[in-house]
């Protein structure tokens, strides 16, 4: 099957300086893709070509079959951007009912109101919603009309930790039931929990593609092996073989390692050494 988005070569500049240099990247169907990199390192930039709203100095990308710049599939695309705008003296019910209009295959608004945790507040104006709740209604209004593809940016701004985790619940529910989902997100956290794959972008260029647990080599990379010596005293040592390190504590200690904690690199360590930053 043809994947969901597909680029070759993107390249986009501004007054002669390279936003975008030759991202090659490939999103298949169902899939939950997320999209890292520092502001200004080009994934807002590449999000708004894939969207159809900004145009590409070269390259080739396809989103749905077909070519955003000239052809943009909007009726199957959802997108759900950082702020969707006001609306202070509508209720939330009637605007999601006002956005399902504008597509051919609107799901139900009530549905949908519910499934973005907005249910109580349906009749509410949206000049009284909380940050997050108007967030929820931003989601709303991105999948109303049964998004094939849908684009979310910084979905979760504003969430407190019990909003955020009822979100990503939402995503998997819209992957399950064959939506492709592109996420940007500077939660890292939320990148591991909900995405299949993770790019990273920096300086204008996609610098890996790998799933959560392998991007950077995670998996083999050297684990921190920490205790409590019988004096009391914290010690830690990195290792490429933290089991046998273990097994040798445990000999030592004839029995239980006192404060035992083994580590590897966190998807933020990695995320962060590759766009130059000491973690």
């Amino acid at each position: 099957m043809e994947p969901a988005i597909r680029v070759r070569g993107l390249r986009k500049t501004y007054a002669g300086s390279p936003a975008v240099d030759g991202v090659d990247l490939e999103v298949g169907r169902g899939e939950v893709f997320a999209l890292l990199g520092p502001n200004g390192a080009g994934k807002t930039t590449t999000v708004e070509i894939l969207e159809g709203f900004r145009k590409r100095d070269s390259g080739e990308v396809s989103v749905l079959g077909a070519d955003p710049a000239t052809h943009p599939p909007r009726d199957r695309v959802g997108i759900v951007l950082q702020g969707t705008g006001e609306f202070d003296e509508l209720t939330v019910g009637e605007v999601v009912r006002h956005f399902a209009r504008y597509y051919s295959r609107p799901d139900d608004p009530v549905a949908v109101i519910e499934r973005v945790g907005l249910k109580d507040k349906a009749k509410a104006r949206t000049h009284t919603l909380s940050g997050g709740q108007k967030r929820r209604l931003d989601v709303a209004l991105g999948i109303v009309g049964r998004p094939e593809l849908l684009f979310l940016d910084e979905p979760t701004t504003g969430f407190d930790p019990e909003a955020r985790r009822e979100f990503w619940q939402l995503i998997r529910d819209l992957q399950t039931g064959g939506t492709t989902i592109v996420l940007t997100t500077h939660y890292l956290e939320e990148a591991e929990a909900l995405a299949d794959r993770v790019g990273v972008i920096a300086r204008g260029r996609l610098i890996a593609v790998d799933t959560p647990a392998q991007l950077g080599d995670r998996e083999s990379a050297r684990a921190t092996v920490s205790w409590r010596t019988r004096e009391g005293v914290l010690e830690s040592e990195r290792t490429a073989t933290p089991t046998q390190f273990v097994s040798e504590l445990a000999r030592q200690f004839d029995g239980e390692v006192p404060a035992l904690t083994v580590t590897r690199p966190t998807l933020e360590d990695v995320y962060l050494e590759m766009i130059g930053v000491a973690p």
